[in-house]
């Protein structure tokens, strides 16, 4: 017998979850906070079992993190979806309205569309404290640069000294949170695991491997192509009739696809195996330095998703 699933929409934001229940329409709020998750969890027991609940949250910047620990540490299936996703599914329903409760709905009906697609969320604290470290970092690290590139441009003691100074504080912040990620994962024999395995590729150095681990956690569980387009580095096809504009990469993950990219391009610099190789043949064969270089990204994502698969070192075999 054809199991009937409830499908719960949660639309999070700092104070408040608004939820929305599909099919049947119900709809309530409640507080983001520890009283509202078990006022959440009374009222969702009244639909349905546990077993016949899909709940979903849409990213929400950190602030799902809490709810969605507690709704999965409470035994119910739990997805985080990612905003691109929903909002691209309710311009298809042609829902042009946005609020919070039109879109716990949407959540709701993007997760019934897509559940075949959509992987449970795991809770890991260590990869999710993890990623909280490596977040700042980048913070810190773009703020570094756009200070250097000011700096350049001043002329007064006063403005200079006093950017000099921010400069020097940004680099202890950022060699502190460091020897943070280092610890967190030297301290956890998974995370150290991973993080040795994925060193052992030329190029990959403790910022990517962190990077990866933290905002990642799918590499090695995918196949190539969804593995690159989760990135952002496989092309899509934009075929239409006798029209073909040819593939072109969108979406994925910033965050990692930045720290990817300059790992990549030190790679090719520093004449690493393989992917320099690769990278030459497609340079030398006439293509621009952007669709090659991505293209070079994207080997080496799949190379180290081959790696984390398998569980073994890298070979230029």
């Amino acid at each position: 017998m054809t199991q009937v699933l409830t499908f719960v929409g949660i639309d999070v934001s700092k104070a408040r979850l608004d939820v929305h229940v599909h099919p049947g329409g119900t709809a309530f709020s409640v507080p983001n906070d520890a009283a509202g998750y078990r006022k959440l969890l009374h009222v969702m027991k009244q639909h349905a079992d546990s077993d016949a609940l899909r709940i979903g949250l849409e990213a929400s910047g950190g602030y799902e993190k809490a709810v969605a620990r507690c709704l999965t540490q409470a035994g119910l299936t739990v997805h985080v979806l990612d905003p691109a996703q929903v909002r691209s599914f309710a311009r298809a329903m042609r829902r042009r309205a946005k609020t919070d409760a039109i879109d716990a709905a949407m959540i709701a009906r993007c997760m019934e569309a897509a559940l075949a697609q959509l992987h449970p969320h795991v809770p890991e604290v260590e990869r999710e404290d993890l990623a909280q470290l490596a977040s700042y970092r980048r913070k810190l690290v773009a703020e570094r640069s756009a200070l250097k590139g000011y700096l350049d441009t001043l002329t007064l003691a006063l403005v200079r000294g006093m950017v000099q100074r921010r400069l020097a504080s940004l680099a202890l912040r950022i060699a502190t949170l460091d020897k943070a990620i280092a610890d967190a994962i030297k301290n956890d024999e998974a995370l150290a695991r991973q993080a040795n395995l994925m060193r052992s590729a030329p190029g990959v150095g403790p910022v990517l491997a962190a990077t990866l681990i933290a905002e990642l956690p799918e590499l090695g569980t995918l196949d190539r192509r969804k593995i690159a387009s989760l990135v952002g580095v496989a092309p899509h096809p934009r075929q239409s009739g006798a029209m073909d504009r040819g593939g072109r990469c969108s979406g994925g993950r910033r965050q990692v696809r930045d720290v990817l990219y300059m790992a990549t391009l030190s790679a090719i610099k520093a004449k690493a195996p393989v992917l320099t190789p690769f990278y030459e043949r497609i340079r030398q064969a006439g293509k621009p330095f952007k669709p090659a270089i991505v293209a070079a990204m994207r080997k080496m994502i799949t190379i180290l998703n081959a790696m984390m698969r398998d569980q073994k070192p890298f070979t230029t075999a």
